[in-house]
């Protein structure tokens, strides 16, 4: 595929991070602080910012209204916010990438996750590619602090391409950092999942079945490249170092 452009962006921020306790009884898990006063969601908007993404749909559900309050339009970071209510956010992630499709009108979109502190070289590195397919950031060489036993795993073939992907191989090659390229071929196998089984989706699901029809789905080595998940208070302590 040529390259072209990628100036949108799509942050994940709907989950009731339930994983946390009372931490996210009234606060929503993308809006806890690290640093001071910076939340764990201004990481993804900073480092897409930073590449040159200025259009950013920040998809929201749980304690969603806290979200837009606390981020506003997206003067702050010089981008333009614009959000995306997501009702079945108890289910499979790829939903609320699903919610996003109108607004992504076929044009490629990075994607990423509201709870993921990024250095934003992951998102530069996945930009300069030369072409515009899908794309998983991967990390070859995951760090102490990245839970294997929670982690997506991923298994490459000598082209780079995905092979399989989940949680549960017992053999890999790198994990999967959230940080993904998405094009129109994504949205239409979601589309036709979601039709097939509701909300119970994973962006693994979508992937294994673009793969499973020989549907190239890239990856971009970012093993160098600080990342972090925060899942646990264990997750959110060490971030906060």
């Amino acid at each position: 595929m040529r390259k072209e452009k990628t100036n949108k962006g799509i942050i994940l921020a709907a989950g009731d991070g339930d994983r946390l306790g009372s931490l996210t009884a009234i606060c929503p898990k993308v809006l806890l602080p690290v640093n001071g006063k910076e939340q764990l969601i201004r990481y993804p908007i900073e480092a897409l910012a930073a590449a040159g993404v200025s259009d950013i749909a920040i998809v929201v559900g749980y304690l969603g209204d806290s979200v837009i309050e606390a981020l506003g339009n997206g003067d702050d970071f010089g981008v333009r916010l614009q959000y995306v209510y997501n009702s079945d956010y108890l289910g499979g992630n790829a939903i609320s990438v699903y919610k996003a499709r109108e607004w992504v009108q076929e044009e490629p979109v990075i994607l990423c996750m509201g709870d993921h502190v990024i250095d934003g070289e992951i998102v530069k590195r996945l930009l300069d590619r030369q072409t515009v397919n899908e794309t998983l950031c991967v990390d070859y060489t995951p760090a102490c602090h990245h839970e294997l036993a929670e982690a997506t795993k991923v298994t490459v073939d000598s082209t780079g391409c995905i092979k399989d992907i989940g949680k549960n191989l017992v053999y890999w090659d790198a994990i999967d950092t959230g940080v993904f390229l998405l094009t129109e071929n994504f949205f239409q196998a979601l589309h036709e999942l979601f039709q097939r089984r509701g909300t119970e989706v994973t962006i693994s699901d979508v992937t294994r079945f673009l793969v499973g029809r020989g549907h190239p789905f890239n990856t971009c080595d970012v093993s160098d490249c600080f990342w972090a998940d925060v899942d646990t208070k264990e997750d959110l302590d060490m971030v906060r170092g």
